[in-house]
């Protein structure tokens, strides 16, 4: 076990989850999804003495990249998302900023593959891809410590919206099943918005799937 521990900070119009996750008594940290905000993430964390080493996305929506580009300046750490995504990222349409009314982009400094394994700073993670809330929609796991970042593929009872561009509820369904539902009933699934859940309460209790 990595003994790795989970921060949370809850920012934006949306509500939107960020995640950071390190190794008891180090610095450096896993971004996850910077909301929005990317000079407030930053001195949020320096201020508690942390390091971000690397930004991981979960899909690019606005309410969970708005703060990217900034905090990626800020700390010089590299943002990476699953190649899939790559459209949703880079089009302020496809990812609904331009709606929102701040129009938005990134690009990631690395597109991942399925199955992917990602080391940042001594822990490590794989990529799930997991479309249908978006078509590049991936979730993390870290595997030894039993920790899914789900983004907004898998709620508490609930699962993630799939009217916007990209998004298909047939496709996240079949992601949830064939890919999240096989993991161990103990994992615990730290979603986009909202609280925690685990793999195992999902599939007794969640009524989408």
């Amino acid at each position: 076990m990595a003994n790795l521990k989970i921060g949370r900070m809850v920012l934006g119009m949306c509500q939107t989850n960020c995640y950071f996750v390190y190794k008891e008594g180090s610095e450096e940290v896993i971004l996850f999804d910077p909301a929005d905000a990317g000079d407030h993430i930053y001195e949020t964390l320096k201020d508690r003495g942390f390091r971000v080493a690397g930004i991981l996305l979960t899909h690019g929506h606005f309410d969970h990249i708005w703060g990217s580009n900034r905090l990626r300046e800020l700390s010089g750490a590299e943002i990476s998302a699953y190649e899939g995504e790559r459209e949703v990222c880079e089009d302020a349409g496809k990812n609904v900023s331009s709606q929102a009314g701040r129009a938005y982009t990134v690009i990631p400094d690395n597109y991942l593959k399925d199955g992917e394994e990602i080391r940042i700073a001594g822990m490590a993670c794989r990529l799930i891809a997991t479309p249908g809330h978006t078509a590049g929609s991936c979730c993390y796991y870290f595997e030894e410590d039993g920790i899914l970042l789900s983004g907004d593929t898998l709620f508490r009872e609930s699962v993630g919206r799939t009217d916007l561009p990209t998004g298909s509820m047939g496709t996240l369904i079949r992601s949830i099943k064939e890919r999240l539902f096989v993991l161990p009933e103990d994992v615990k699934v730290y979603p986009g918005h909202g609280d925690a859940t685990t793999i195992g309460t999902e599939k007794k209790y969640n009524p989408f799937v």
